[in-house]
């Protein structure tokens, strides 16, 4: 009885890269620990396992994903993957495999999946910065999960972006992680109150 009691309560599980890891913040301040307590404010019994890797690529999260399932057997999983791939020129093919797979795994093992989109500075070429952040929505797309288009919205787009950002100009501030927050929450929301 107890252990199905348990299996009933969420365990969210986040594969991220720097952005969801705390890169350069003090442990506590990033977007992942202040979900936790937006959770324990909305009165929401869940578990958050934060499996983000600064440095991670899509690769990388394929490749840990697996033992990450069986060890935790999260009930929804937030994937927020690519950015590294885009930085060291990777193909977006191999990106869009290796989230596909991420997701598709996740939803075989019965979890639900919220894909976390990225984009990528203009100077790459609008080529590759719009084909990148298609990446995203398609794979959300085919295996029909919940998308947050874009991570940094209302940061990087900001008035006031560079106050946002860490000396790197790559990662936010502490003062940002609120609304990287605010960006994931409405689908995660939807996602934990569906049945």
């Amino acid at each position: 009885m107890a252990q199905s009691a348990a299996a009933r309560k969420p365990v969210i599980l986040v594969l991220g890269d720097s952005l969801s890891a705390e890169y350069g913040l003090k442990r506590g301040e990033g977007w992942v620990p202040l979900l936790e307590k937006r959770l324990a404010q909305q009165k929401v019994d869940a578990t958050v396992v934060n499996a983000s890797i600064s440095g991670d690529t899509s690769s990388g999260g394929r490749a840990r994903f697996a033992a990450l399932l069986a060890q935790h057997k999260p009930s929804h999983v937030v994937l927020e993957l690519g950015a590294n791939d885009a930085l060291r020129g990777l193909p977006l093919t191999d990106t869009e495999a290796n989230l596909l797979q991420i997701t598709q795994s996740a939803q075989a093992a019965g979890a639900k999946v919220l894909i976390v989109g990225i984009q990528v500075p203009p100077n790459y070429g609008g080529d590759y910065t719009r084909r990148f952040e298609a990446v995203f929505a398609k794979v959300a797309a085919t295996t029909r999960s919940a998308l947050v288009p874009f991570l940094l919205k209302g940061v990087a787009d900001a008035p006031n972006a560079m106050s946002l950002f860490q000396a790197d100009r790559i990662h936010p501030t502490a003062a940002a992680q609120p609304q990287l927050l605010d960006n994931v929450w409405p689908e995660l929301r939807k996602l934990l109150a569906a049945k």
